[in-house]
C-alpha cells in the first residue's frame, strides 16, 4: 500500500529522511481493528520524529502520522483516536506510563490503511467532513483538554491564546469561543492577528503587547519566547495551562516569585482521552464549529505539506487526503 514515511533521522534537514514509497500491508491483532484512512493531518509531531525525536532508530521505517478520518471495517465513517494506551489500563489514557502515539511504536496514520486498538475508534457524525475530522485527534483534542479540563474555564471567563496561527492555537480560539470565554490573542504576523479575529478572538495583540486587563487563563504552547508575558497576564489566582515549548523549554527567567506571589497555578496538559475526543466531536456537531484548514494535499503530495509546515507559513492545519 501507499505510505509517508520516515527511513532516517535529521536534525538539520528533517525532510531529508522522508520517504513516499509502498509499505506492506498491517495486519490487526486480536483487538484492534483496519481503517481505512481518507484524510489525515499533519502535527509538529511529524517533523520531530523526522528528526528522531520521540522515535527510535530501530523502529524505522516508521509510517507517520496521528491522526486521520475514514472507514472502518463494516463501513461507518470514523475519527481515529490517536492515543494507544497499555492493554490493562484503565482509566485517563494520557496518564498511562506507557502510552504513546501511533507513529511512535504503531504504524501512523498516512497510508492507504492504519490499524489501531477498536477502543479508539470514535464515530464521525455526518456534518463533518473527512478532512475537518481528521484535523480533531491530535491540535483540537489538546486544545479541548486545556480549555476544559486542565483549565477548567466556564462561559465569561478571560482567555489569553499565545501565538495565533497554529493547529492549536487556531483550534483554542475557535474552541474557546464556542465556549463562551473572552478571547484575547497574540502574534507577531499582522495577518495572523486579522486571521484570528475572523475566526473568533475579541481582541488580537502584537507578541510580548502589555494586555488592558488581567486574565483568568492563559494557554501556552511557545514555550521562552512568550513565558514571562503569559505569567504577567495573569490575575492573581489564574492559572497558565501548557501543552508545547516550539519556541523551545529553557527559560531564561521561570519568573517563581510572581508564581508564588500571585497564587498562579501552572498545569501541563498532554492529548486528550477517547471520551474527551468523542466529546470535543459532539460539540463540533452542535455547534457549527470547524477546524481552520490552511491547505489540503494528495497524500502523494505530502512532501509539499511537511515543507509548509517546517516553514511556519501556515494559518490552521496541513490535510492530506486520499
Amino acid at each position: 500500500m501507499f505510505a509517508v514515511y520516515a527511513e532516517s533521522f535529521s536534525t538539520d534537514d528533517p525532510l531529508s529522511g522522508l520517504v513516499l514509497g509502498e509499505r506492506p500491508e498491517p495486519e490487526a491483532p486480536d483487538g484492534w481493528t483496519t481503517i481505512t484512512v481518507k484524510a489525515a493531518s499533519l502535527n509538529h509531531h511529524d517533523l520531530w520524529s523526522l528528526r528522531g525525536v520521540g522515535l527510535k532508530e530501530d523502529a524505522l521505517p516508521m509510517i507517520l502520522g496521528c491522526d486521520a478520518a475514514g472507514f472502518d471495517e463494516d463501513g461507518n465513517e470514523v475519527v481515529v483516536h490517536a492515543v494507544v494506551s497499555s492493554p490493562d489500563w484503565a482509566g485517563d489514557e494520557t496518564l498511562d506510563p506507557r502510552r504513546s502515539l501511533l507513529s511512535e511504536r504503531h504504524q501512523g496514520t498516512f497510508a492507504e490503511r492504519v490499524v489501531v486498538p477498536r477502543r479508539n475508534v470514535v464515530p464521525k457524525p455526518a456534518s463533518l467532513s473527512f478532512e475537518e475530522a481528521a484535523c480533531l485527534p491530535t491540535a483540537w483534542l489538546t486544545a479541548y483538554r486545556m480549555l476544559f479540563t486542565q483549565g477548567g474555564l466556564k462561559a465569561g471567563d478571560t482567555v489569553l491564546v499565545q501565538g495565533a496561527g497554529g493547529g492549536v492555537a487556531t483550534a483554542l480560539i475557535a474552541l474557546a469561543r464556542a465556549g463562551g470565554l473572552r478571547v484575547l490573542t497574540t502574534s507577531r504576523d499582522e495577518s495572523k492577528r486579522a486571521k484570528a479575529l475572523e475566526l473568533g478572538a475579541h481582541e488580537v495583540f502584537e507578541s510580548g503587547e502589555r494586555l488592558p486587563l488581567k486574565v483568568d487563563a492563559v494557554m501556552e504552547t511557545v514555550g521562552r519566547a512568550t513565558w514571562q508575558h503569559s505569567i504577567r497576564s495573569l490575575r492573581p489566582g489564574g492559572k497558565l495551562v501548557i501543552s508545547g515549548t516550539t519556541s523551545g523549554p529553557k527559560l531564561d527567567d521561570a519568573m517563581l516569585s510572581h508564581i508564588f506571589f500571585l497564587q498562579l497555578s501552572v498545569i501541563g496538559s498532554t492529548m486528550g482521552t477517547r471520551d474527551e475526543l468523542a466529546s470535543l466531536v459532539t460539540m463540533l456537531d452542535a455547534t457549527g464549529v470547524r477546524p481552520v484548514i490552511d491547505r489540503t494535499v494528495a497524500m502523494e503530495d505530502a512532501r509539499d505539506g511537511f515543507a509548509a509546515m517546517a516553514s511556519g507559513d501556515i494559518f490552521g492545519k496541513v490535510v492530506l487526503t486520499r
